[in-house]
């Protein structure tokens, strides 16, 4: 028996920071969309646990999400669960598009499956990562304080192009660039913008190449892709065909609703 599920990305809408909190975070206002681009994990039974993965590279395999998240499962029910894991990694890296999150909620679910155990997932979910406990539902949500408490929202239907330059941006980094401006600006849809251009200075010349073919494309998350909402397939596909010259990572992707 094997378990195969899709491990979706998502996209912030918009994201407002609205400050440090004591234990380090931030509190955050952000409304997260799910879309269909995903990576694809697969999983059966083994007599020891192991990790492969294709697609997309990654870096240190010991320190991927898919094995915290059976590590921080098998802690929960006081179980050993020996799986073998193969991720096919089709979302950047480092792209602030949720990958390694949504990996690691992906693997919470599909592992429940498998060895038929149940546990509090949500609580696990949000000790992993404050992205997490949205990928265990997906859809549209409102995300609040570390971005762990979500209410849900209705999906509409859309459509967005896409772009990643291949430059991977840590989110700590991220956002202690922000805590260090004096007055971070307030105009952008998502707020992390020039903090995240401040610490990566290819990331303001990619916005205006981007900006320069169209307007209207916005960063996702810490960075470092970027997004343009379209009305139509057919015009996602086009916006993202006209970057062909700039040969960065392109992508089209659809809003998803719920899958739990």
């Amino acid at each position: 028996m094997s378990v195969a599920l899709p491990a979706r990305a998502k996209l912030n809408l918009d994201l407002e920071v609205l400050g440090r909190r004591p234990d380090g975070f931030h509190d955050v206002r952000t409304t997260l969309q799910a879309i269909d681009l995903h990576d694809l994990i697969t999983l059966a039974p083994a007599d020891r646990t192991s990790l492969t993965t294709t697609g997309l590279a990654l870096g240190d395999a010991k320190s991927n999400s898919v094995l915290k998240a059976l590590t921080a499962l098998e802690q929960a029910t006081e179980r050993q669960l020996p799986t073998r894991i193969h991720l096919h990694k089709r979302i950047p890296p480092g792209s602030g598009m949720g990958g390694a999150s949504s990996d690691a909620a992906t693997t919470l679910r599909a592992l429940t499956a498998l060895h038929h155990v149940t546990a509090d997932l949500a609580a696990i979910a949000s000790a992993l990562g404050a992205d997490i406990p949205f990928f265990l539902t997906g859809g549209t949500a409102i995300a609040e304080q570390r971005g762990d408490h979500l209410t849900p929202i209705p999906t509409q239907r859309q459509w967005f192009a896409i772009a990643w330059p291949r430059v991977e941006l840590p989110t700590p980094d991220v956002y202690g660039a922000w805590d260090a401006m004096k007055n971070p600006p307030k105009s952008e849809p998502n707020e992390l913008t020039e903090a995240a251009m401040s610490i990566e200075p290819r990331l303001r010349e990619f916005a205006n190449a981007l900006n320069s073919h169209q307007s209207g494309w916005q960063m996702t998350g810490s960075g470092s892709a970027f997004f343009k909402r379209c009305d139509t397939e057919q015009a996602a596909i086009e916006t993202a065909a006209d970057l062909s010259g700039m040969k960065c990572w392109t992508a089209t992707a659809q809003a998803v609703g719920g899958w739990a």
